[in-house]
């Protein structure tokens, strides 16, 4: 077969003579993403934070986490390739591994972001076809996905707690908090910021929604929002249709509708 030469999403060369045959995922949405294209036999290691499949758990080597990764444990796997992405892994860690193997880093900030790079995964392992169908599936979904996009909810969305933070419009989570049908507040900032509550108060959101992830809110939080917030719709949410590119935006959009049907109840309610 042709050899397989293309650049990854910063513009960094990657080429191969055939296929990688054995792959490290340093990104638990990239790791799932691998399971859903079927490449289970290729992936010998997996971050401690890649959560789906769980089967993998116990299959594949653990080699650190997103952050602290162990450099002579990928080493020793002898990867073909390792998958890396620009938010989660540091330019110092993706420039040591890049003595050990190709390093393909993303970057995604849309689903048009999300739909290059499973077509360039789909050329870099032979399996066009399956990431074709993939990303006609996910189009699918997004397109079916209707009926909230006229009426965006003032909202805000948050990360950590303590200090309080929520999300810039430079990130993938605002961007499908807008395919979602949500008019993030703080859409004018940039990466992740810190939130003064009684800032908030005067922005008068009418949605508050607390991620499971990175910070896991609990039912606590919701509380404690709610009782500032007396107006708006607080809610806890799963943070992976907001946060997981890859594959998990084929389901996040069924998620997004059961969520706006709580939120409309959850107005309604607040008019009567």
């Amino acid at each position: 077969m042709p050899k397989i030469n293309l650049k990854d999403q910063l513009g960094q060369p990657i080429l191969f003579n055939k296929p990688p045959e054995k792959i490290i995922s340093l990104v638990p949405s990239m790791t799932y993403l691998l399971f859903v294209l079927g490449l289970d036999n290729e992936v010998a290691g997996i971050t401690r934070f890649c959560k789906l499949p769980e089967h993998w758990k116990k299959q594949k080597t653990i080699v650190g986490g997103t952050k602290d990764v162990k450099i002579d444990r990928i080493a020793n796997l002898k990867p073909d390739i390792v998958l890396a992405n620009k938010e989660e892994n540091s330019k110092e860690v993706v420039s040591e591994l890049q003595n050990i193997a190709p390093v393909y880093v993303s970057d995604i900030q849309t689903l048009d972001d999300n739909y290059r790079l499973i077509t360039d995964l789909g050329k870099i392992f032979n399996i066009e076809a399956t990431a074709q169908k993939l990303n006609y599936d996910i189009q699918a979904a997004q397109s079916g996905y209707h009926q909230y996009k006229k009426s965006l909810k003032k909202t805000a969305y948050f990360i950590w707690k303590a200090p309080w933070m929520t999300v810039g419009g430079d990130t993938f989570i605002n961007h499908m908090l807008q395919l979602a049908g949500f008019d993030n507040i703080f859409a004018d900032k940039f990466r992740y910021p810190e939130v003064d509550l009684q800032q908030l108060q005067a922005l008068d959101p009418e949605v508050i929604l607390l991620s499971s992830e990175p910070y896991p809110f609990k039912d606590k939080d919701q509380k404690h929002m709610q009782a500032l917030f007396p107006k708006a719709c607080v809610l806890l949410v799963e943070g992976e249709p907001f946060t997981w590119f890859g594959a998990y935006p084929l389901q996040a959009f069924a998620y997004f509708h059961s969520l706006q049907k709580q939120i409309d109840l959850c107005i309604q309610e607040k008019k009567n």
